[in-house]
């Protein structure tokens, strides 16, 4: 997996004063699930910003992205339509740039991101709160197997990566093992910035 970071900084320094809420863990985790859920119970509050993801992959169930061609990405980063990019599983995926305008505007932005990108990002923006959503090996298999994403890939080989190398960067970790709305809220929780989770 490689990252670039496409990062406009103030001339001031990292990017803020509002919050870039960063959600990162293995396939299977939930993450998607959890952050449908806490868009639902943060629709009617215009301070919190769920961005959809630039992907090179077809949009489904499981993920709401922008759906866009290579060419079309390379031009896209090209002209500097990035906030952020990265390489993962043979796909090409960004956060669009205008995360940059909510974030000085004071607002939380929540968004799902390769961990390869996460120390770019807080170098990048002043306020930075990572929250690794994990579950059990045996829970990422059933997920991973029940979903049956070709773009997937091989499903052991996607689980003998480490689990807890996404809980290592992380300022919260969220174990989605049991009720995706009480998950759910925990993550709404961290958004609203209420209070740490454990």
């Amino acid at each position: 997996m490689s990252e670039t970071a496409a990062m406009a900084q103030d001339e001031a320094g990292a990017i803020g004063p509002g919050r870039l809420v960063l959600v990162v863990g293995p396939s299977g985790a939930g993450k998607d699930t959890l952050l449908r859920l806490a868009q639902a119970a943060c629709s009617d509050d215009p301070n919190t910003v769920f961005p959809r993801r630039i992907v090179t992959r077809a949009s489904s169930a499981d993920e709401d992205n922008v759906a866009v061609s290579p060419d079309e990405f390379r031009r896209s980063r090209e002209h500097g339509d990035f906030a952020v990019h990265w390489e993962a599983h043979g796909h090409s995926y960004a956060l669009p740039s205008d995360i940059n305008d909510d974030i000085r505007a004071g607002r939380a932005v929540v968004a799902n991101v390769s961990r390869t990108v996460i120390a770019a990002l807080r170098h990048a923006y002043a306020n930075v709160v990572v929250v690794a959503i994990t579950a059990p090996p045996e829970v990422l298999a059933q997920r991973l197997a029940a979903r049956a994403r070709q773009s997937d890939g091989n499903i052991a080989e996607r689980l003998s990566r480490s689990v807890d190398d996404a809980s290592a960067h992380a300022d919260i970790t969220i174990v989605n093992a049991g009720s995706a709305e009480h998950h759910s809220r925990q993550l709404v929780s961290v958004i609203r910035n209420e209070g740490r989770q454990e």
